[in-house]
């Protein structure tokens, strides 16, 4: 299997093609973002985007009928180098910028949210912070392990209680001579049944919030799985439960102390999802472009007819839109400008874009559209839970009024 970096030579650019909606490779471009693209974006996005077609495209249908996650898919992303984009090669990663890495979730999640979930998580929620408040040894230690794919991490940030106000959390650690002692759980933990590592957040004694890593064997430390769901259902989600749990010092992350460090993951985690939505709607919209065409009634194709087109319409316009905006936000993160606000009106008008066009696309492929021989009641589904992890909709709309106003209406 190649790696991007195996792909990363110099190639010529693609040109637009059909009327400017959709560029060579097959990628929907209406407004030519390929010219805003480097040739070591354009080559990133079409490594992923072959690894989608030949490793998830043909198998996500069955595996999200059956709620099946594909353990093996871990190694694979690692192989393909879709885990810690950013992070720099000496520690495994891909040592790429942003625009690349938002590439990456777009693509994913033009196969699966739930892909994508498996993918995010990995990079921006474990490997970034204990690259960017970790020691060197817990660098060298889990890094390597996390990148390759060899290990599967996750982030114990959400609790029973405590969703939308994680300052709010219970989960304890207490100190106990050369070690702490973790108590408590979290809930809604994506790759946690199936997780090497745990980042957790938790307070300490002075009521400071710590970021501690949890590992496999420690214990105490159980995952249980969450069953039943309707929605990402090719990933595995579960709980993290702590009982007593022996903590060594060195397994501390030391250099971040308070809320910061687990809103600075999920500003993280947020940018990819502010891309990789996008993917979600791309491969809804072109999927619902080619049943209208394809689809006769009356005589002639659906999409002759008025109100299929002003669907198309609108649906082409509104994914435009998120590209050029989660574009910019990629060249600000680039620079060190991107704000947690921007990110988070990027993340918020991605999703909801999305789940607008999914539904769209279900209308136009008529009852085809609920079955699993089109991508797009998987994808509306999946998006269900898009909307509310990483913040809510709701949640991200009072981020931007706060920011606008400089009044917080959540507390």
């Amino acid at each position: 299997m190649s790696s991007i970096a195996d792909v990363l030579a110099p190639e010529a650019k693609a040109h637009t093609a059909q009327g400017g909606s959709t560029n060579a490779n097959g990628f929907t471009d209406y407004f030519d973002l390929d010219g805003l693209l480097t040739e070591e974006h354009i080559l990133v996005r079409q490594s992923i985007r072959d690894f989608v077609k030949k490793e998830i495209s043909p198998n996500i249908e069955k595996w999200a009928q059956q709620a099946h996650f594909p353990s093996e898919i871990v190694r694979k992303f690692g192989d393909v180098g879709a885990f810690g984009p950013t992070i720099p090669t000496e520690y495994g990663g891909g040592g790429m910028d942003y625009i690349s890495y938002g590439l990456i979730m777009q693509e994913i999640e033009r196969g699966d949210s739930g892909m994508r979930s498996t993918a995010s998580v990995q990079g921006s929620l474990v490997m970034f912070p204990i690259y960017q408040y970790g020691s060197e040894a817990q660098r060298q230690k889990f890094l390597p392990r996390l990148a390759s794919g060899e290990w599967l991490g996750c982030f114990g940030l959400t609790e029973p209680d405590h969703g939308s106000n994680p300052g709010g959390m219970t989960t304890n650690i207490k100190e106990e001579g050369d070690h702490y002692v973790l108590n408590g759980a979290k809930l809604w933990i994506s790759n946690s049944p199936e997780c090497q590592v745990a980042v957790v957040w938790a307070k300490n004694e002075q009521g400071r919030i710590k970021g501690v890593l949890v590992e496999r064997g420690m214990e105490g430390f159980t995952t249980p799985e969450i069953h039943n769901k309707w929605s990402l259902r090719a990933s595995t989600t579960g709980e993290l439960v702590f009982d007593n749990v022996r903590i060594p010092k060195e397994n501390i992350l030391p250099n971040i102390e308070g809320l910061r460090g687990p809103l600075s993951c999920l500003d993280s985690a947020r940018f990819g999802i502010a891309w990789g939505a996008i993917g979600a709607a791309i491969d809804c919209y072109e999927s619902a472009l080619k049943y209208s065409l394809e689809r006769e009634q009356f005589g002639k194709p659906i999409a002759a007819f008025q109100l299929q087109q002003r669907k198309l319409a609108e649906m082409i316009t509104e994914i435009t839109k998120a590209q050029l905006m989660a574009w910019r936000l990629g060249v600000l993160k680039n620079e060190g400008k991107a704000t947690s606000a921007q990110i988070s009106m990027a993340k918020r008008n991605s999703v909801d874009m999305a789940l607008h066009v999914a539904r769209e696309a279900r209308q136009i492929h008529g009852g085809m559209g609920i079955t699993g021989e089109y991508p797009i009641m998987r994808h509306m589904m999946n998006l269900e839970s898009v909307i509310t992890y990483e913040g809510t909709h709701d949640i991200h709309l009072l981020i931007t009024g706060a920011d606008i106003t400089g009044i917080q209406a959540f507390k």
